[in-house]
């Protein structure tokens, strides 16, 4: 069954398939010690700036777990968004294997200002309360909305102001970049943050992600204890090569990534396009990237399920969260569309 579920939901993209086939040639070394490897993590550096150290991984929980061990101290915690997936979606892990306070603020569009941020920092110095030392902002968010680059920038200068660092959970970083119309360094390095977790199975990838170091600041705290935090995080692969050679399909000099999810994003657009004006539907959220997020009438969602699959966001509220991938077609969408207006009567 086709449908809207999530952008997990696709297949791999063809190119990414054909660059784990052509990695499969002979013996390499393990453990990220293969030529490949080194290539793509000179392509991060080539993109998001010379200094950038990168750290390949199996998952994005991984990523974001690894992420807040290579910055954090036992007894500092992470300002983020109530809805951010590191809070809602993670299972836990931050809290059970980083050891991790996440100290969340309630925002109405899944975004953080720095008047939001500014709420969670109390009781600086004292020794009883959990010391906020990262700020970490999801691109694009859990509601499908964006930071503009100026929202980053203006977050990245609150943390540093405030001794913290600036965390990118990125697990959709490249849709991001294509709905800005910008590159892959201007939506990280270029807005000062620190650490980016790097998606690319939403991307299209068939399994892997990132952790990235971009400042200075960063680097100097983490890069000696990465290899040995990736290890015990249970995140290096072995054969790490075929995760490199998704990377090095997606980063390629065609932006291959650019293409998949540009593609995402405007078949998002086109479905809110079409359901905008339908009686009883309520679109709650700016669609910016891939992501639409609608309330519907009574009974539709399950009619419309016979179908097609997606899920729920908010069942009290009747919200379900429509997600468009890089092999979403044109046909899907005006298919789904008319049945939406069908169930709703239109």
């Amino acid at each position: 069954m086709r449908g809207f579920g999530s952008d997990n939901h696709a297949g791999v993209l063809p190119e990414v398939l054909a660059a784990i086939g052509a990695a499969n040639e002979g013996h390499a070394p393990s453990y990220g010690h293969d030529a490949l490897t080194e290539r793509v993590e000179a392509r991060f550096a080539e993109l998001l700036g010379d200094g950038a150290r990168t750290f390949m991984v199996f998952n994005g929980s991984g990523a974001n777990v690894l992420a807040l061990r290579a910055t954090l101290r036992p007894w500092e915690g992470v300002v983020l968004a109530e809805t951010a997936h590191l809070n809602v979606d993670e299972g836990g892990g931050p809290e059970r294997v980083a050891g991790t306070k996440l100290l969340t603020v309630p925002t109405p569009d899944g975004k953080l200002t720095p008047a939001l941020a500014r709420t969670r920092l109390v009781r600086l110095g004292d020794e009883h309360a959990v010391q906020p030392r990262l700020l970490s902002v999801t691109q694009s968010t859990e509601m499908g909305t964006l930071y503009a680059l100026s929202e980053l920038r203006a977050l990245a200068d609150f943390a540093h102001e405030n001794g913290m660092l600036l965390h990118l959970d990125g697990a959709r970083i490249t849709n991001a970049a294509a709905a800005l119309d910008v590159s892959l360094a201007e939506v990280t390095t270029g807005v000062g943050a620190d650490i980016l977790s790097f998606g690319g199975t939403k991307a299209g990838m068939l399994a892997g992600e990132a952790v990235v170091l971009l400042s200075d600041e960063a680097r100097a705290l983490a890069a000696d204890a990465m290899p040995y935090l990736r290890k015990q995080t249970l995140q290096l692969a072995s054969k790490m090569r075929f995760v490199a050679a998704q990377f090095d399909a997606l980063l390629g000099d065609d932006e291959l990534w650019r293409r998949a999810s540009g593609h995402a994003n405007a078949m998002a657009a086109r479905l809110a396009a079409a359901v905008r004006d339908v009686p009883g539907v309520t679109i709650t959220q700016e669609v910016q990237a891939n992501a639409v997020f609608a309330i519907l009438p009574p009974g539709v969602a399950d009619e419309l399920r016979e179908n097609w699959f997606f899920y729920d966001w908010d069942e009290l509220a009747r919200e379900v969260r429509w997600m468009c991938s890089w092999d979403t077609t044109e046909a899907d969408v005006d298919a789904f569309a008319a049945a939406i207006a069908g169930a709703c009567g239109a």
